[in-house]
């Protein structure tokens, strides 16, 4: 169960038990926010959805969490829900969820997160002309399509040519002005002789409000094949995922889901919150909250790696096998949000 399945789980906990008397609320919140525990926390995930509603059902936090527990034990893929604090339910997913996760991940392949949210939907986007608000317009484009919408893109003037080529920039864009167009903060230099890749993550990965780094040695951060760059830990990352592929198959064994462990839950965590990111940056036009995301799920993934192939003589072990489908789960969501900024996923580096 991800967190957005966990979120309408929850939510259709509320909405029943109003509807049945339990709870008397006027409105019904929209959506419940789920997220891992915070300290003195619990199982997998917390939500403080009691305490926002305690005062429009004229109830106590600890007594609406009460209401909510009950009927959240008998939801499928929940095995307990504890209430602590001033009213936080704590929820615990039934055995196997890790596996069923990563088996889902695998079997959406690079569309994992991909919904119908938006479907039917046109959304125009308009961008300033300029080369940093015109590649932002594109991958905003492009997280939207992942989300069902159908965007129609458009600027005062038609791209560069330059532009076109080396950052891949879409040159169906209606050459119109429009209200509100995107205007992150200028390039202070030329992107291009960055190339694609390069120069889209310098573009992309700060804020729209924040100045990237760009000319002189800043530029050459973004092309450094080290630790410090955080588009090399992704791209390394996701390489990693493949060469342990070949490598298993090499020693003669395959992925299969299974259980790995408690000492990769911070890499489960973010692999089961990539769908919220991606529809939360489909709605704020925010591709940086997805280049941030997939720096997270590329240094959670990071030790895991040692540990998915046998050592010595040690023969391969279901643990092995679990352990080598998280990775490639791991690296089909490093995959599909590369994509997504427009930028490739090399699978040798």
């Amino acid at each position: 169960m991800t967190p957005v399945e966990l979120s309408r789980t929850v939510l259709h906990a509320v909405r029943r038990a109003v509807d049945e008397g339990e709870l008397a609320v006027a409105v019904v919140p929209e959506r419940v926010v789920v997220a891992p525990p915070g300290p003195g926390g619990c199982g997998d995930y917390a939500t403080n959805v009691a305490l926002q509603l305690a005062r429009p059902a004229g109830q106590p936090a600890p007594a609406v969490a009460e209401v909510l527990r009950t009927r959240l034990l008998h939801a499928d893929g929940i095995s307990d829900v504890v209430v602590t604090g001033p009213g936080f339910l704590n929820i615990s997913l039934a055995g196997g969820s890790d596996a069923r996760l990563v088996g889902d991940i695998l079997r959406a392949g690079p569309r994992y997160g991909h919904s119908n949210a938006l479907a039917g939907q046109t959304i125009e986007l308009h961008a300033a002309p300029e080369v940093r608000a015109l590649v932002l317009m594109d991958s905003v484009a492009r997280v939207l399509r992942s989300q069902g919408a159908r965007p129609q893109l458009h600027c005062a003037r038609p791209p560069e040519d330059a532009w076109v080529r080396i950052l891949g920039v879409p040159e169906d864009i209606h050459v119109r002005s429009g209200r509100d167009p995107l205007r992150p903060v200028p390039a202070p230099a030329d992107p291009t002789p960055l190339g694609r890749d390069a120069a889209r993550w310098a573009l992309l990965h700060p804020a729209p409000h924040d100045r990237p780094h760009l000319g002189g040695s800043q530029s050459e951060q973004h092309l450094a094949q080290r630790e410090t760059n955080p588009l090399f830990r992704v791209r390394y990352a996701h390489a990693r995922t493949r060469a342990l592929l070949r490598n298993a198959a090499d020693l003669g064994f395959t992925p299969d889901p299974g259980p790995v462990g408690t000492d990769v839950d911070a890499l489960l965590h973010t692999l089961a919150d990539h769908p919220r990111v991606l529809a939360a940056t489909a709605a704020h036009r925010a591709p940086d909250r997805l280049a941030r995301h997939l720096v997270a799920v590329a240094d959670a993934l990071a030790p895991l790696l040692p540990s998915v192939l046998p050592l010595g003589d040690e023969k391969p072990s279901a643990a092995h096998r679990a352990r080598l489908a998280l990775a490639e789960a791991a690296g089909t969501v490093l995959a599909g949000g590369l994509t997504l900024l427009g930028i490739d996923a090399p699978e040798h580096l």
